[in-house]
């Protein structure tokens, strides 16, 4: 193991771009959904405090960490989230294809921002969170072009903010993307492995 934590490790997520990250990376965790409403909690952060994107998907992260953590005590728990900006406009996964065909016609021929965001907290207490951010320029889509990468892509759409997944189908969506690419499939990874090499040193 290149990296021995000494005490267990849980994914608060059943994403799995972001299971299939830690995955490749060797870690050996647990995976146990926060099953917090996002979306309440995103237009709550926006309403209350006017918090800017990279924010709201910081809170969300550490929001998640710290209940899956007070759940599990003594273990380590990654909490990470996701918040695409299309100028004040923020956006999350669509729960339907029709959603997901008007997100693609909102960001078509433009640049957008993804902030992804990542907390570790123990015992219902985040000690650590970082965020990075990623630029996108979509392609200029027509409807037909939407419908037929739909078509193509499926309900696996439903499971990524913008309707695309950079590793799948979703590439030919876009004309240039700038930033660090683990972000973009959903976790600012090389952070993380930092952070968790630090935390391997320490004792339980």
């Amino acid at each position: 193991m290149l990296i021995d934590l000494p005490v267990p490790l849980i994914l608060g997520s059943m994403s799995p771009s972001r299971n299939a990250l830690l995955k490749a990376a060797g870690l050996e965790f647990e995976t146990h959904p926060a099953g917090i409403d996002e979306d309440a909690i995103m237009k709550l952060v926006m309403r209350d405090k006017g918090a800017a994107a990279g924010d709201v998907a910081e809170i969300l992260a550490r929001a998640k960490a710290e209940l899956v953590s007070s759940r599990h005590p003594g273990a380590l728990v990654i909490g990470s989230d996701q918040v695409l900006a299309l100028g004040e406009e923020l956006f999350q996964k669509p729960a339907t294809l029709e959603e997901a065909r008007k997100t693609l016609l909102a960001l078509q021929g433009k640049t957008h921002h993804l902030h992804c965001a990542v907390a570790l907290a123990r015992d219902g207490d985040v000690h650590w969170a970082h965020v990075e951010t990623a630029q996108l320029i979509m392609r200029a889509l027509t409807p037909e072009d939407i419908g037929r990468y739909l078509a193509d892509a499926g309900d696996a759409v439903l499971s990524s903010v913008g309707a695309y997944q950079l590793e799948g189908l979703g590439v030919h969506l876009f004309e240039k993307i700038s930033g660090d690419y683990f972000t973009i499939l959903g976790m600012p990874l090389l952070a993380l492995l930092s952070q968790l090499r630090k935390e391997s040193k320490r004792t339980p």
